[in-house]
């Protein structure tokens, strides 16, 4: 039984909270409002976007609402029903609380380096440098490091099997350590030197890009001058963020608050053993409290539960601070608040705020939204490379009658338009493998920038195909998987989906429900309709083709005129006589026939 919106119309307009429920009373999610009545129809009218509100709606019977006297109160109570009931949807609208980390490797022989997101820090002999809230800016700065120091980009296993450098050490990209091009000594020197600008103890590379910066802007070279700057504060944001071992050897959090137009973000930096090892954030709307109240619920509220952290370091100093430290010293457990005014401290606030500031511009920026999905991708497929340039390919045909394929570009998770590229299939070879074969070898011999990711519509088959035209091509830092669609079904539902991987004997599921599935298909959706779209073009054109030149009199060169001039059957058809009689290529009979068409 679905909800009857009919009672909408009912809702109180005031604060409150609302408990979505199914046929079954189970609760499926609790929110709470400003005003009940506008705040519940935005879920049944379009007005939430969100992905996972869509699947919420299907499945909602009816809601219960209680009116609360303000919105503070509407906040306490969300949150007490949402620890009582734990409902299914609040957690998948929640984003995970990790940031990016930049990794070295230095567990291998032959390092590299790594975007990574950390839930807890590992104990392993590899180096972490961060965490770094701002995904593009890790990125950059990883590709000038690479750029730079070219250490290898292949993955493990394609370093342990290469008989020959890839094309990177051709074009100076890599020193190609998987032959012995380099000495160990030569490449650890790279090494380190990525390690010394990580710790911002190398300040060579910042003083040559500025010099850069300031001879482009003096030549009047402004848009490159920008990119340098750019690239400037991208590298200032990441030597900022290195506080990986600033405080003693205790727990501690860190919180930075951020207010801007009603919407509150609190970030808890965690720090455990005085190592930075991850970060929590809250989002609030509508709160219009002052920020000393707000920061003091957020402590009452937030560590009355149990907690492993002794000191909580906060940005402003609270009347009532004492007070709160007896409330949450409890159980023997002595728990210590401090307002720092200088020093290390101080400068975690600010970094704790810069944290704020980010992630609130980040919910609030879907090209963000995109990044986070991009290293879902990476990290649930393994994939040696950010995905931040991904290309696909399909390919469509009736009978292996007009068979053609195409590609489409993603960059950043959004579609470029402009790179979409179409093949008109030349080999007589039948099936899909032959014509993924030749496209793929047309494509990847006649390109310089190679995408990071590479898709293909089809099954194991289609990747073993793929993983041959690099190998024989010798490029080995682009990531390769494929799409087998269930039942051949182009479809964004709640269905199974096969991605196969290379090394990999299996294919690997991933959760219907999951935001990285739903941009696989999104690229392989695109791909496939360019494909038939292409092929209904070509189809059509040999259609009408073939009805022209079957006509007694008209010939090859007559039919392309005509088609030139005309544009198609359909305008040949309308036109007037005298307007073919002007081309004086036909004589009465023709044109006669062919009006008759």
């Amino acid at each position: 039984m679905t909800f009857n919106k009919n009672l909408l119309d009912k809702m109180p307009s005031k604060y409150g909270v609302y408990i979505m429920k199914d046929f079954s009373n189970r609760v499926l999610y609790v929110g709470k409002a400003k005003n009940l009545k506008n705040r519940i129809k935005q879920y049944f009218f379009g007005k939430d976007t969100r992905a996972s509100v869509s699947f919420l709606v299907d499945q909602i019977s009816s809601i219960d609402i209680i009116i609360v006297s303000n919105d503070k109160e509407a906040l306490i109570l969300e949150n007490t029903l949402i620890k009582k009931h734990q409902p299914k949807y609040n957690i998948l609208l929640k984003d995970d609380k990790t940031y990016v980390s930049i990794m070295i490797n230095a567990s291998h022989k032959w390092p590299m380096i790594k975007l990574v997101r950390l839930k807890t820090q590992p104990k392993d002999k590899n180096l972490y440098f961060g965490p770094y809230t701002n995904i593009k800016a890790a990125r950059s700065v990883k590709d000038l490091l690479l750029k730079l120091s070219p250490l290898r980009q292949c993955s493990n296993s394609e370093i342990q099997n290469r008989t020959r450098p890839c094309i990177l050490f051709d074009i100076k990209k890599c020193i190609a350590p998987c032959v012995n091009k380099c000495t160990k000594k030569e490449y650890d020197t790279l090494v380190e030197n990525v390690v010394e600008f990580l710790k911002g103890k190398d300040p060579t590379i910042l003083k040559n890009l500025k010099s850069k910066m300031k001879i482009a802007s003096k030549n009047l070279e402004y848009e490159k001058a920008n990119d340098f700057l750019n690239l400037i504060k991208q590298i200032k944001h990441i030597r900022l963020n290195q506080f990986v071992d600033i405080l003693s050897a205790k727990n501690s959090d860190v919180l930075g608050i951020y207010i801007e137009d009603h919407f509150v973000m609190i970030v808890k930096l965690i720090f455990l053993q005085g190592r930075l090892t991850t970060s929590e954030h809250f989002s609030f709307f509508e709160i219009i409290s002052p920020k000393e109240e707000i920061l003091e619920t957020f402590l009452l509220q937030h560590y009355s539960k149990t907690t492993s952290s002794k000191e909580i370091i906060i940005p402003l100093k609270l009347k009532n601070m004492k007070i709160i430290e007896k409330i949450l010293s409890k159980d023997q457990k002595k728990i210590k608040i401090t307002h720092p005014i200088k020093g290390k401290k101080k400068e975690l606030i600010k970094l704790s705020l810069e944290n704020a500031k980010a992630l609130s511009i980040q919910q609030k920026d879907q090209k963000s939204l995109n990044e986070k999905k991009l290293l879902q991708l990476q990290e649930s497929l393994k994939l040696t490379n950010f995905p931040h340039n991904i290309i696909c390919f399909d390919t469509s045909n009736i009978s292996e009658t007009s068979k053609v394929a195409a590609m489409v570009t993603f960059i950043d998770g959004e579609k470029e338009k402009s790179k979409l590229k179409l093949f008109k299939i030349r080999t007589s070879k039948k099936g899909d493998i032959a014509a993924f074969e030749e496209i793929l070898y047309r494509h990847f011999s006649k390109i310089k920038n190679f995408p990071d990711l590479l898709v293909l519509d089809g099954g194991k088959a289609h990747l073993n195909i793929a993983i041959k035209i690099l190998d024989k091509l010798n490029i080995a830092n682009v990531d390769v998987i494929s799409i087998s669609k269930e039942s051949a079904k182009h479809t964004k539902a709640l269905t199974k989906e096969k991605v196969f991987i290379p090394h990999l004997k299996e294919p690997v599921f991933i959760k219907p429900t999951s935001p990285t599935l739903f941009l696989l298909q999104k690229i392989r959706d695109e791909a496939h309709r360019a494909a038939i779209g292409f092929h209904k073009k070509v189809r059509a054109k040999k259609t009408i083709t073939t009805k022209l030149v079957k006509i007694p009199g008209i010939g090859h060169k007559k039919t392309l005129m005509l088609l030139k001039t005309f544009k198609s059957i359909a305008n040949l058809k309308k036109a007037k006589r005298k307007d073919i009689e002007k081309l004086k290529i036909l004589n009465s009979k023709d044109i006669e026939k062919i009006l008759k068409l």
